[in-house]
């Protein structure tokens, strides 16, 4: 669609069926909720009186339970079917997302894979070729898994002479998984079947693989704790319950443990985790006997990632004595800190991942959220700064030790998602698959600014809007964030938020404190007792867009996925006037019970412990559920959840929508939107037509409540 510009200060008209804006001028539209039990549950924690009337809405296996969600869809539903344009809002979806989707190529022995959807499939499809210019064929198709696309399978790792690989099968959006093994020649799965598998890999020795899993649940499979991590070893043709423990700490049931074994078969190492942050690695020399493991770094203060071996000592990226990150060389016999020899020193910009191929390291830094990648030796020599397309986010680099040439993926804001091949020996780039797709990148612009947080703290910021856009305050803008969990936002592309482009919205995505834009400290800064600084950052970002007029109060909307469900939720309920719209989605909402569901526990270490006092304060301090307030004129609000989401359990969106439904008496919508048979991932959704339909909702209730036409 093409913008015409425009004079007046209060519309922007565009094109070929585009947005009117205007101030919000929609009808309303009544809502009628459904009356949701009260219960008498109240806790005294601390001497501070917690009431949960709605504490029953966590028993997802009850038909109570379930006659709520469905009179919760019916009444979203019913508001959304008043949308006048919500149809042509899916149609132009549609039309974006039908594209072919390339993922990043992986060479493996003799052949090539990598997944492609040739526009609108459910799932994508595996293709592999023998010989880099070989006809490509079909390898594994999810599609024909399930008619809806709610079955989800993909390769996991691949035997050590490339002849078998696994396969992880998820069902309706589940964290838990079933482990498959599939022959490469011959496209059959041997018959191999381990389930009750959850946050594992495949780490294959000889004839079989290690891997992690729990025992079998006792009750709700989706929200009751998940307890006794262990790792085993399963032999290829024997049964599961065949396979051999191999590591366990019955002491510790709430740990995470991981196995990895070295391209060498040399060492079988596990990583043992008490929360997402943090972890010590264990060691066992599979060469020379060794009986059993040995604890060469010890947990919990810091990260441990073992990148591959050199000889008997291993390769680790650690921020140990480095909080931007660096690599160093451990010696299992000799493990003490002041016996490592540093082969990747610390820089001035964060360290974020290291891959191999080629016998080489290619270290990936992360400079003002945007990615820089290096090649090293194994031995710490500086080689080369790789030659990338341009400023944006990179993935790949990963092969074999004889590999004369590796790939690797691009993507931005503005640019789909990339494959291109780096040929080692002359040091270049080619593109070999260019992602398609109805949108000219040219006619938008993305500019990275910097503004001021509460403290005093400067916070980057993406803002990508058309190119000579009026910044007079008028213009509609979604504000999206995370900030938590060490992990940056960095640039990537979004089809869905082209609607939004197109139709002169601004996107903007912060780098909040929480992540680790800007290494271990700008993560610190965010975390535990310190988490208010996100929701400061975020408030900041927002009122930085209204000062420099990219957008109005009346004109903004928020949105954030998981751990940003929570940011959206906090921000909401503290800054009700900044914003118009929020989606606080799949989000972590209930701050006193949060690690009481699945695995929790294990965000303790980013959030704080509520069973401790100082955390118990704190959390109740910003928990959205248990601040909203009774006469608060709240924005436009659209919850987003799916049944099947066993990491943030949908009870915390249940009731915090519950408790909104109830306390606020404004004309503002307080909605839920709750996916049947999909998960956590992919912000409530699953499959590609799960996607589109979401973000038809999605899209169809900003533009309505931003007061946009289609």
């Amino acid at each position: 669609m093409k913008l015409q510009k425009h004079l007046a200060l209060l519309t922007l008209i565009t094109l070929c069926g585009g947005a009117m804006l205007l101030k919000n001028e929609n009808p309303f539209i009544k809502v009628n909720y459904p009356k949701t039990k009260k219960e008498p549950v109240q806790e005294i924690k601390f001497g501070k009186k917690i009431n949960d009337p709605y504490r029953w809405l966590e028993q997802d296996t009850t038909k109570e339970v379930a006659a709520w969600v469905d009179e919760q869809i019916a009444t979203t539903e019913n508001y959304l079917q008043q949308i006048p344009y919500r149809s042509k809002i899916k149609s132009r979806l549609k039309e974006i997302f039908n594209f072919p989707k390339y993922g990043l190529w992986l060479k493996k022995g003799d052949y090539y894979f990598y997944n492609k959807n040739d526009g609108l499939q459910n799932l994508s499809v595996t293709y592999y070729q023998k010989g880099r210019d070989a006809q490509a064929e079909i390898f594994l198709d999810p599609n024909t898994l399930s008619t809806d696309g709610t079955v989800t399978a993909g390769l996991g790792s691949f035997s050590h002479d490339n002849q078998l690989v696994t396969l992880f099968i998820n069902k309706a959006g589940s964290d838990w998984q079933q482990i498959q093994v599939m022959d490469v020649m011959t496209k059959k799965n041997i018959g191999d079947t381990l389930d009750w598998v959850k946050f594992s890999g495949a780490a294959w020795h000889g004839d079989g693989f290690y891997y992690s899993r729990y025992d079998k649940p006792a009750g709700s499979i989706l929200s009751n704790t998940n307890e006794y991590h262990k790792v085993y070893f399963h032999k290829l043709g024997t049964k599961q319950n065949q396979d051999e423990l191999v590591f366990e700490e019955k002491e510790f049931p709430k740990r995470y443990y991981s196995a990895q074994v070295t391209d060498d078969e040399r060492f079988l190492i596990v990583s043992s985790a008490q929360g997402t942050d943090g972890n010590e690695l264990w060691v066992k020399n599979l060469i020379n006997g060794e009986s059993g493991f040995r604890k060469i770094v010890p947990g919990f203060t810091y990260n441990y990632d073992v990148i591959d071996n050199s000889g008997e000592s291993l390769l680790v990226l650690t921020n140990h004595g480095a909080d931007n990150q660096r690599v160093v060389l451990i010696d299992p016999n000799h493990s003490a800190p002041e016996s490592w020899k540093t082969i990747v020193p610390e820089k001035d910009m964060l360290l974020q991942s290291v891959s191999t191929g080629g016998g080489k390291l290619f270290v990936f830094y992360l400079k003002n959220a945007s990615t820089l990648v290096h090649q090293y030796r194994y031995d710490g020599t500086f080689e080369r700064e790789v030659t990338l397309p341009g400023i944006g986010s990179v993935s790949g680099f990963q092969g074999s030790k004889k590999d004369k040439s590796l790939f690797f993926g691009f993507t931005s804001f503005n640019t789909p998602y990339e494959i291109y091949e780096y040929d080692l020996v002359k040091q270049s780039n080619t593109l070999i698959q260019k992602t398609e797709l109805k949108f000219d990148a040219s006619e938008f612009v993305t500019e990275q600014k910097f503004y001021t947080s509460k403290d005093g703290t400067k916070v980057p910021v993406f803002i990508t809007h058309k190119k000579g856009i009026t910044l007079n305050g008028t213009n509609p803008c979604m504000l999206y964030g995370y900030g938590g969990f060490n992990i940056a936002l960095s640039p990537s592309f979004s089809a869905s938020n082209i609607l939004f482009l197109e139709n002169g919205g601004i996107s903007v995505v912060a780098n909040l404190r929480g992540g680790n834009e800007y290494g271990e400290v700008w993560h610190r800064g965010g975390m535990l007792l310190n988490k208010q600084n996100v929701f400061d950052d975020f408030i900041a970002a927002a009122e930085y867009l209204i000062r420099e007029k990219y957008t109005s109060a009346d004109k903004l909307a928020i949105y954030g996925r998981s751990n940003g469900g929570l940011l959206v939720g906090a921000v909401m309920t503290q800054r009700p006037d900044l914003f118009r719209v929020a989606l606080p989605t799949v989000g972590v909402l209930d701050m006193l019970r949060y690690h009481k569901f699945t695995v929790g526990w294990g965000w303790a270490v980013e959030y704080g412990n509520p069973d401790e006092e100082k955390y118990f304060n704190y959390l109740l301090s910003y928990s959205p559920l248990h601040n909203v307030k009774n006469n608060v004129s709240y924005p436009s609000t659209m919850i987003i959840t799916a049944d099947h989401d066993d990491r943030v359990v949908p009870a915390h969106s249940f009731k915090f929508g519950a408790t909104l439904q109830e306390l606020y008496k404004g004309n503002n919508p307080m909605l839920l939107r709750i996916e049947k048979n999909a998960g956590h991932g992919s912000g409530g959704a699953g499959s590609l037509s799960k996607i589109i339909e979401q973000e038809t909702d999605r899209w169809s209730f900003v533009f309505y409540n931003l007061g946009m036409t289609y």
